[in-house]
């Protein structure tokens, strides 16, 4: 039996890299997996991946899945999503906020337009899901939202500043911060209901289309990368562990693999390093 038999999955963002891992372990633990993302075929970005190829391979393994193309910048998208959701599959069982938008702007010089987007798809859309989602598990009484965070969450700290300044990530990481803390709030709010809601960053960067392109890493092979699976499994635990175990949780990729025994040794953020206050909490 897989962890997830019969469970109706949202990932958006499943098109490349953590979100696409995050649907193959999904899918392969027996998650009918609904993919979200703005790319259908390949070509239709200027990076790798898509829709199609991700669902096209979760297929090929045997398993379940099925791409919606949307925007969840907007709301009508999200309501797109999950109604797609209903027709495809069911109820949503579990919800991954994994998409993500990233602009390395100084603030001096951002955008007013990029700074709105940014926000509508880092921030915006995991409340707007998590709210559509509600509706299918407040009244079973079950249910697991999982958020995917960053180590950019975790701020500079106080000046004086020796070290040169941060490539324009602060946006990227207040956003990160914010829903961290909506991840424990949201925890609360639904405690009662059964439903677990946590938040895990990658303990390492994770070598992806999106973050060689911002040159975060060197390649998709760059030895001081963490792997996207680790991820995906980081997210697995945190949807299928007892709720009194996970919930309000925000951690790190192999922190809590390590500490549910799911590997031997990790290492990074989490481990080697504090993470943020509110992992910390």
């Amino acid at each position: 039996m897989g962890k997830l038999d019969g469970k109706v999955v949202v990932v958006t963002g499943a098109s490349r890299g953590i979100g696409k891992a995050i649907a193959e372990v999904f899918a392969a633990e027996g998650g009918k997996v609904v993919c979200a993302a703005r790319t259908l075929k390949e070509g239709d970005h200027p990076l790798e991946g898509s829709l199609e190829h991700t669902v096209n391979g979760i297929k090929a393994a045997g398993n379940e899945a099925s791409a919606v193309a949307v925007d969840i910048s907007e709301y009508e998208e999200c309501e797109k999503l999950i109604q797609a959701t209903h027709d495809l599959y069911g109820p949503v069982d579990v919800l991954v906020n994994n998409a993500a938008l990233t602009y390395f702007i100084p603030i001096a010089t951002y955008p007013i337009n990029r700074w709105h987007r940014s926000f509508a798809v880092n921030f915006h859309a995991p409340f707007y899901l998590s709210q559509l989602a509600l509706k299918d598990m407040q009244p079973r009484k079950s249910g697991a939202i999982v958020n995917i965070s960053s180590g950019a969450a975790i701020g500079p700290g106080r000046g004086p500043y020796k070290d040169p300044p941060r490539s324009g990530g602060t946006l990227y990481g207040a956003e990160k911060a914010a829903l961290e803390r909506f991840t424990q709030g949201l925890a609360n709010e639904v405690y009662e209901d059964g439903i677990s809601v946590t938040c895990v960053s990658p303990s390492q960067v994770v070598p992806t289309p999106g973050t060689v392109h911002h040159k975060l890493v060197t390649g998709m092979d760059d030895p001081r990368g963490e792997p996207p699976e680790l991820m995906a499994k980081s997210a697995l635990l945190l949807a299928t562990e007892p709720l009194d175990k996970v919930t309000g949780r925000v951690t790190y990729s192999q922190e809590i693999l390590q500490e549910f025994g799911w590997i031997k040794d990790g290492k990074g953020t989490g481990i080697d390093r504090k993470g943020s206050g509110y992992s910390q909490i």
